[in-house]
């Protein structure tokens, strides 16, 4: 079977910017794989070159075994969520599912566990996008991407702008997925969610792969305990 996402020699410039230079990145079922750098290092761009919304200049990407970039169907086996999603405010919440289901092409799955972990009700599905909190419209965001079976989870920022028993629930639920065999590719800037939740770690800065390992990997270069401490010392490194 073929590796839930493999990036080969990713090239991307936007003019004279260089965003991506030549990034390689593998990811193996049944892992979460943590992409972390400072701001400007190439991690949304990496993510939409992966999602088809940016096409790049060098490289390839394959999801199972499906290029990237000719035939979209291969969008079936990603599930994604945004930092900061963004719904028409006109629809429902239920209304925001059953558009994006019917986008998709496939059938979701509809578990009660998995509303009741994201504290999504069905009063709260019936209201316009546009009367919901910041952090109810994440939980919709979290249950887009969840309630679909795929090999390949992306997340972005997930836990952003949620209350402390959701993000501990949401938390639970990826290491659940990873458990069953998905490939998760997450970002985030709180070092504590990555420590908890990786078990690879990329660190990207100015487009390029500085490192790419199992955390226990990253303690023994850096010779730091805390992967907070570790992500600091590989900055000075590379500064």
């Amino acid at each position: 079977m073929s590796a839930p996402l493999i990036v080969s020699g990713l090239r991307k410039h936007f003019g004279r910017l260089r965003v991506l230079e030549g990034v390689d990145l593998a990811l193996a079922a049944g892992r979460v794989t943590a992409v972390v750098g400072p701001n400007a290092a190439g991690k949304s761009t990496l993510i939409k070159c992966i999602l088809g919304l940016v096409r790049p200049g060098e490289g390839t990407i394959a999801v199972l075994g499906q290029a990237v970039g000719a035939d979209p169907h291969y969008r079936r086996l990603v599930g994604y969520m945004p930092q900061a999603a963004r719904f028409p405010d006109n629809l429902t919440g239920e209304e925001v599912l059953a558009l994006l289901a019917d986008l998709r092409g496939d059938e979701a799955r509809h578990d009660d566990s998995l509303y009741e972990a994201l504290g999504l009700t069905a009063e709260t599905l019936a209201r316009p996008v546009r009367t919901l909190s910041g952090g109810t419209r994440q939980k919709l965001s979290a249950l887009v991407a969840l309630r679909h079976e795929v090999p390949l989870l992306i997340l972005d920022e997930p836990t952003a702008g949620l209350d402390p028993l959701t993000s501990s629930r949401l938390k639970a639920l990826v290491r659940q997925r990873a458990s069953s065999g998905a490939a998760v590719l997450l970002t985030s800037h709180v070092m504590a969610e990555v420590e908890e939740l990786a078990d690879i770690l990329v660190y990207l800065v100015d487009g390029r792969v500085r490192f790419q390992g199992s955390l226990d990997e990253l303690r023994t270069r850096t010779g730091q305990g805390r992967v907070e401490h570790a992500i600091a010392h590989l900055m000075r490194e590379v500064a």
